[in-house]
């Protein structure tokens, strides 16, 4: 399974990464995440730190739980996370924000929140499950939400408009949705 949702935020990549790496305020900050928890730090990798979390959201009600191994890399303006425990155990998440030209007087940060799931459920049915289910109603529905509230909160800050998340469709799945 492939994912990647993908949003323009007029607001420097400095604060847009602060907001996506500070996850311990995340359920104060978005609605649809329950509660983090920082279980542990981990040994941290030349630069980047870090820790093992436990994150929880709701997708329309509907909850939602995985640990995962979280990498900050404040050189980079990235974020990644290796799922460890959970349905999703073994995808791997990366937040990659790239600073773009500037706009109307203020810098604009590219966000591509990219999903990567290949479970060694049974096939044929477990990729199909993953792409779905996994992918289509859960992952999708949380990093949009979550992206719209990162653009919203750091704009909010900047005093900029509103512009819409837009998902990018994996090739094979945009190749099965012509057939």
């Amino acid at each position: 399974m492939y994912t990647e949702d993908r949003i323009t935020i007029d607001a420097p990549v400095r604060r847009v990464y602060e907001l996506a790496a500070d996850i311990e305020r995340w359920p104060q900050l978005l609605p649809h995440y329950r509660r983090v928890t920082v279980l542990r730090d981990l040994p941290d990798r030349g630069a980047s730190r870090r820790r093992l979390v436990e994150m929880a959201a709701t997708r329309d009600g509907f909850p939602v739980a995985w640990v995962s191994i979280q990498e900050l890399d404040p050189e980079q303006h990235e974020v990644r996370y290796q799922h460890v425990r959970g349905v999703t155990r073994g995808m791997d998440v990366i937040w990659d924000l790239t600073s773009a030209a500037e706009t109307g007087g203020t810098e604009s940060t590219t966000v591509r929140l990219i999903h990567l799931f290949d479970p060694p459920w049974p096939r044929p049915f477990g990729p199909l499950v993953a792409r779905y289910i996994v992918g289509g109603l859960f992952v999708h529905d949380i990093a949009t939400k979550t992206l719209r509230r990162i653009k919203d909160l750091a704009e909010a800050e900047m005093g900029s408009a509103d512009e819409q998340t837009v998902p990018v469709r994996s090739a094979p799945a945009a190749a099965s949705m012509a057939r």
